[in-house]
């Protein structure tokens, strides 16, 4: 039985990336978004991403991808399709340097860019302001919200399959069972490094030919995270950016979203963090599902319709 679960959370995982390398889900027209922003060591650089704006929208719900990924990632598509359907506009938001067009690129602790979005004048626009996270995406918001217990702007947000202590998640991704999983992630995360290097010669710290041939991820936050960021080490980053140990403070309206049967962030992984959740946080585990794919009937208790995004949007409509 426990082997039937286990795959079953690997075919949730694998089957909706591979169905939207066939076809990419659809989703509903858009204009592009470009935020500047000053960076002390990059310099000038843009947080960039696609707004997707029905008319007579009144909340703008601001989604984030995860690790190696970017705002066309399959699930934000159909996040934006579905929140463009209930009459919500939705930024599908780059993080820093995933649209490969950048000098620089994101780490899990990094607020500062999700912040100059909400102080934006497209935020301003809207009279309220939701976050949805995927994965890392997830592990940004909160850790936001920690940092920041009363966030500005934010009126409600949502973290689904977020990784919430990054020394776990990176040994658990490092593990025998997680090849392809690494393999996919750190593709993406070296496509990303080598657009950086071509726009800013010497961004990375690592000699090119050690950043190519990195094979864990504790081994590229070592090489590449680390070094740009001020961490002493992929040790140092994980305890300084983890996400897990603010959750108590967080005072927004929040949804953590978690799969029993995620294998990219094993529950055994996230458990000790989500003791320590603040009363403004709620938690829902579901067996139903993997990393970030979920079956299309999926019910979460929540009144609207089936599915994860038609649950999510339920759940922030409530608070919206």
């Amino acid at each position: 039985m426990a082997a039937r679960v286990a795959l079953s959370g690997h075919l949730w995982t694998v089957a909706p990336a591979l169905a939207s390398f066939a076809r990419r889900p659809p989703v509903p027209s858009a204009r592009p978004f470009r935020l500047p922003l000053e960076d002390p060591v990059a310099g000038a650089l843009a947080l960039t991403g696609a707004l997707h704006e029905p008319a007579g929208a009144r909340t703008l719900v601001v989604v984030l991808h995860g690790l190696g990924g970017s705002c066309e990632s399959s699930y934000a598509r159909r996040f934006a399709r579905a929140a463009y359907a209930a009459g919500r506009a939705c930024l599908r938001l780059n993080l820093r340097g995933a649209d490969l067009e950048s000098a620089d690129f994101y780490h899990a602790g990094l607020t500062a860019d999700l912040d100059a979005v909400l102080a934006s004048e497209l935020a301003a626009r809207f009279a309220g302001v939701a976050l949805v996270g995927f994965s890392l995406g997830g592990h940004t918001l909160l850790r936001l919200l920690g940092e920041r217990a009363g966030a500005a702007r934010v009126a409600a947000a949502v973290a689904v399959c977020a990784p919430l202590d990054l020394e776990r998640g990176a040994t658990a991704l490092d593990g025998p069972g997680n090849a392809l999983y690494r393999r996919y992630l750190l593709d993406g995360l070296k496509a990303m490094a080598a657009a950086v290097e071509r726009l800013r010669p010497g961004a990375i710290a690592a000699p090119a030919e050690r950043w190519r041939r990195a094979r864990g991820i504790r081994e590229w936050d070592g090489l590449v995270v680390a070094p740009r960021w001020g961490f002493a080490s992929a040790e140092d980053y994980y305890a300084r950016a983890s996400a897990g140990p603010l959750l108590g403070r967080i005072a927004t309206p929040t949804w953590i979203v978690l799969s029993g049967n995620d294998p990219m962030v094993p529950a055994a992984t996230v458990r000790e963090a989500l003791a320590g959740v603040s009363p403004a946080t709620e938690v829902t585990w579901t067996r139903r599902g993997g990393h970030v794919g979920f079956p299309p009937g999926l019910d979460l208790g929540r009144s609207g319709a089936r599915g994860l995004e038609g649950q999510v949007l339920a759940w922030l409509a409530e608070r919206l």
